[in-house]
């Protein structure tokens, strides 16, 4: 295995030490120009201590050095949109709150309205067809021969306009009221 020039027993070259080394002194120009505070003397000088006495075959990985995070202070202009925008924001939910409950308050007569329209309806009904009710019961005791066309054309609705029936019953309108009119006599067969 010597022939293809791996020698890994070889403990005086440590790749990772010569890479960060390398990157160290590349970087070091960066840290200038960006005004980020300098890693701490200790730190860089115990990665170099722990280079020397820890062989390379002990070191896997090396954990990258982060630098602590600089918060920014937001622009004045940012602050202030952010500040009219919270006041915007109340204000259109008060308007919002304040539609719901006028809202509210017409639904509420409308309802009220309508349910005291809709008992005066129904009070009403009930008064017709009560009515209706007693004037059959008292014309069907009164049982005149002669008059029963007259009764039914009371029974028949007459007018055009309401018709509920999807057929033409107009000639048997004019029949009724012919009927009711002149009513058909009996004849009288003489006896023999």
């Amino acid at each position: 295995m010597d022939n293809f020039g791996d020698n890994f027993d070889d403990n005086d070259v440590d790749p990772a030490a010569e890479f960060l080394a390398r990157e160290q002194t590349q970087l070091a120009g960066l840290e200038d120009d960006l005004n980020t505070p300098n890693v701490p003397i200790g730190v860089t000088q115990t990665l170099s201590n722990v280079k020397k006495l820890v062989s390379p075959k002990k070191i896997y990985t090396s954990s990258p050095i982060i630098a602590p995070k600089i918060e920014r202070e937001e622009p004045e202009k940012i602050k202030k949109w952010r500040e009219e925008q919270k006041t915007r924001l109340e204000e259109k939910d008060a308007d919002e709150e304040k539609k719901k409950e006028e809202l509210r308050l017409v639904a509420k007569k409308e309802l009220e309205e309508w349910y005291k329209i809709h008992k005066e309806q129904i009070a009403k009904t009930k008064d017709v067809n009560r009515n209706a009710e007693k004037q059959f019961v008292a014309e069907s005791d009164e049982i005149e021969p002669g008059t029963e066309w007259d009764r039914i054309s009371k029974l028949c609705d007459f007018n055009p306009k309401s018709s509920r029936a999807s057929k033409d019953v107009t000639r048997m309108r004019s029949i009724i009221l012919q009927l009711k009119q002149t009513p058909l006599k009996k004849s009288v067969s003489p006896a023999k």
